[in-house]
């Protein structure tokens, strides 16, 4: 679909419009009337033609919708936020759900499939409201163990069941206690650990641009400099993209899914219409309603916390987001967003090679943090690069 902003008009914008009256984000089309939209000077002739508008009062529903969902608040409807929207729309039982190559599934009943074969005790993987192979896996073993037709498919038979039996647990939360325990299992040392290190955007797409310095060409940079420090420490980093490459959201997280990769850390800065915005922050996945990446949260606080200390860029925390790139990666996934480019303070800065090795080292430390665990820690901004090889060389003898 055609990406759909305010002042268009037309089907498309009468089917998003119908989704958020469904959602009882937008009132019906009465409520605009013959009216139209005094922001954009577009005259609606009866509430057929109000139906067909991007008003004023239909990019306010969007952005509700988009704040509530973990998306970009943007107010525009994009293929992302059209998926979540249309996904909206289904609840566990509306439709079969099956795994499909060809044509992915995805919804809140898809969620809600997950959420509940996690709760009975099955790993169906996050629940991120895709099906995928490891949701399929997760129902086939419900289905087998409750003498049911083993055939993958969610259908009318299997929700009667998933709905007569009581759950072991509440909540989301034990497909992200796995993650903490391989956490735990796979011990404080860095030597052997698999990263995979995203520079955003890149080849024809610079991303935020100002007066010469592209986010493209300091996430590259960034990501050289990380790579160095976790090599040095026997890590195994990758970086996902070459540095005339810039491939999608889907193609870096199937990178990592390939590589096997024990976390995936996306390198972007930020930008903003006013220039007096600036700061570093943090993003995991997370849904907003108490489902969240346990080790994804506690790595993107790390960062966070080094990187304010460290840098003294303004601290604008961390944040759970239902961002493709979270929702596509098998491994815990962070995005940081260090500094705005739009601000000539931060761009000054993040164009100083010396303040990307300072960035680079924080990162490091902060990987390094997550895998102890709060054994032999040190006060936030005081680990150094020194001592993470120290630690790595003393746990080796």
């Amino acid at each position: 679909m055609r990406v759909l902003r305010r002042g268009d008009s037309g089907p498309d914008v009468a089917d998003i419009r119908s989704m958020l009256v469904s959602l009882d984000l937008l009132p019906d089309s009465g409520a605009n009337g013959a009216h139209g939209d005094p922001g954009t000077g577009v005259a609606a002739h009866g509430a057929a033609g109000a139906d067909t508008v991007f008003d004023a009062r239909t990019e306010h529903a969007v952005r509700a919708f988009q704040q509530h969902r973990g998306l970009i608040t943007d107010g525009v409807v994009g293929p992302a936020t059209y998926r979540a929207l249309r996904g909206s729309c289904y609840h566990l039982g509306s439709r079969p759900l099956a795994y499909l190559v060809s044509s992915p599934v995805h919804g809140d009943d898809v969620f809600s499939l997950q959420e509940r074969l996690t709760e009975l005790g099955y790993d169906a993987g996050r629940p991120d409201g895709h099906f995928g192979p490891q949701t399929e896996r997760g129902l086939r073993n419900f289905q087998r163990d409750y003498g049911l037709t083993v055939d993958g498919i969610c259908g009318q038979s299997t929700v009667r069941a998933l709905r007569q039996l009581s759950p072991r647990a509440r909540g989301g939360r034990p497909v992200f206690l796995r993650e903490q325990e391989q956490v735990r299992q796979a011990g404080p040392r860095l030597r052997g650990k698999r990263i995979v290190i995203d520079p955003g955007h890149g080849g024809d797409d610079p991303g935020v641009e100002v007066d010469g310095v592209a986010e493209r060409d300091i996430a590259w940079d960034l990501a050289r400099r990380l790579e160095g420090r976790m090599k040095a420490t026997g890590m195994e980093a990758l970086i996902s993209r070459g540095p005339a490459q810039g491939p999608s959201e889907a193609d870096r997280a199937q990178f990592a899914n390939d590589a096997g990769a024990d976390l995936f850390l996306s390198l972007h800065s930020d930008g903003n219409s006013s220039p007096h915005a600036q700061g570093v922050a943090s993003f995991h996945f997370g849904t907003g309603n108490g489902t969240t990446s346990t080790v994804g949260e506690l790595l993107a606080g790390y960062i966070q916390r080094e990187l304010a200390a460290r840098t003294r860029l303004r601290d604008c925390r961390t944040h759970p987001k239902t961002w493709d790139i979270f929702t596509r990666t098998r491994c815990p996934a962070v995005r940081v967003e260090i500094g705005y480019l739009t601000n000539g303070q931060d761009r000054l800065r993040l164009s100083d090679p010396a303040f990307r090795d300072v960035v680079a080292e924080g990162i490091l430390i902060s990987v390094k943090r997550l895998y102890l665990l709060g054994e032999g820690d040190q006060p936030t901004g005081t680990f150094t690069f020194a001592d993470v090889l120290a630690h790595e060389l003393a746990k080796a003898e």
